[in-house]
């Protein structure tokens, strides 16, 4: 597994399978992995979710517009 640290833990590659499974919370649109930058976008409502230590953190009052 490749790892990414940005100093918010350790954002590693998640399984493309999970990934799929996975919808924003705020509106059930689709999400868009950036490995690089530890993150799940949603293009919809313009949302940002961390990843920290392999868990996507999915609370809408944590993520972040962008």
């Amino acid at each position: 597994m490749k790892r990414f640290d940005r100093g918010m833990g350790d954002a590693r590659m998640l399984d493309p399978e999970f990934l799929q499974m996975l919808v924003c919370p705020a509106c059930k649109g689709d999400l868009k992995h950036d490995s690089d930058a530890g993150t799940l976008e949603c293009l919809r409502c313009r949302l940002r979710y961390r990843i920290k230590d392999e868990i996507p953190i999915m609370l809408v009052e944590e993520a972040e517009r962008f």
